[in-house]
């Protein structure tokens, strides 16, 4: 056994774990910020300098509730949702690339916990289990309104599931891999996905809303109709995992997003500097966070600024809109392949 690869990987993977959890914590404090940009307040200002020690303030007053577990609901599963919903929102991450490789005493090492040759299989895995965090919870609540939020969730999940899919199919026809590592690698200098598959990027970008139940697709959490959804009946740090795993979710989301249609750590031009590798690959590790920062950020801009969906339009937009647009980018891709390869 290699025990410097294992002491590198495990140090690697609370790296990650870390930065994970810490992108999270600051996003709520980041939505708060741009929300009270776009509204003309001021947003958090008070918990230290700026407001940064209110993600802190919040996560201790997460920890000091009062735990409450409904008397009626099965308290077993009651606990095991949150739980496979942050644990799920966690796995996703060690397939993607955080960069190129590092050299450290004259060896290589990877800054990908895991290239999996199945690596965008793996993600749609972890985001189906996701959604059993969500149904479980809003199940063992034994709450109506819980388990119309589960169900709305659940139905969400499937419809767009499906069109992001199909947009990630056109996007293996073009890079002939199902490895993150690999097409990372084929987007080298400008040559980004996104160029190649924009229709697939706004139908994946479009499902990646629905998937995180970010607005305008947060019909499972509508709080004018059902509460508060799944999680109604939830608090203290249960409530926590379920609101961490949606930031989670989408940091996740972001860093996808980036490294199949924004070229992962790739940096233009960065080959003209003459740089040694170890700069390259922290400026593109740096570049590639840049990306995922800004995907965030389009994240919260939608939120505040487009109303939610009627649950009908929801689903019509999926089925009648998303599907064939998807079914077509993947006969329009296989068109121009097939005659790219004749000629």
């Amino acid at each position: 056994m290699d025990w410097t690869l294992f002491i590198y990987k495990t140090i690697f993977l609370f790296l990650i774990l870390l930065i994970t959890l810490l992108v999270a914590m600051y996003s709520t404090y980041g939505e708060r910020k741009v929300a009270a940009f776009m509204q003309d307040r001021r947003g958090p200002n008070r918990a230290g300098p700026f407001g940064l020690l209110q993600p802190l303030a919040d996560g201790l007053k997460m920890f000091m509730k009062e735990e409450i577990i409904p008397l009626s609901a099965n308290r077993a599963l009651f606990i095991l949702g949150p739980s496979i919903a942050m644990t799920t929102a966690m796995l996703t991450g060690v397939v993607i690339p955080w960069g190129a490789t590092i050299t450290i005493g004259g060896r290589e090492f990877s800054m990908q916990i895991a290239d999996l040759n199945i690596g965008i299989l793996y993600v749609f895995a972890m985001v189906s289990i996701g959604v059993y965090g969500i149904m479980i919870g809003g199940w063992a609540s034994n709450n109506k309104y819980a388990l119309y939020g589960a169900i709305r969730a659940a139905s969400q999940m499937i419809s767009y599931e499906l069109a992001m899919g199909m947009s990630i199919v056109a996007l293996v026809l073009t890079t002939g891999s199902l490895s993150l590592h690999e097409i990372v690698e084929q987007q080298h200098g400008m040559h980004w996905n996104i160029f190649y598959q924009p229709l697939g990027f706004l139908i994946f970008l479009t499902c990646a809303f629905a998937e995180t139940n970010r607005a305008p697709f947060d019909l499972p959490e509508c709080e004018t109709e059902l509460i508060g959804g799944y999680h109604t009946e939830y608090s203290s740090m249960k409530l926590g995992f379920y609101l961490f795993a949606e930031y989670i979710n989408m940091f996740i989301s972001s860093a996808v997003i980036a490294t199949l249609y924004f070229g992962g750590y790739n940096m233009p031009f960065i080959d003209q500097l003459g740089l040694s590798s170890n700069i390259v690959t922290i400026l593109g590790t740096f570049f590639f966070f840049l990306k995922i920062f800004g995907f965030i950020f389009l994240f919260m801009w939608i939120r505040w600024t487009l109303p939610r969906f009627r649950y009908d339009q929801l689903m019509n937009l999926g089925w009648k809109g998303l599907i064939p647009l998807s079914i077509f980018n993947i006969i329009a891709t296989g068109i121009y392949y097939y005659f790219t390869e004749l000629k």
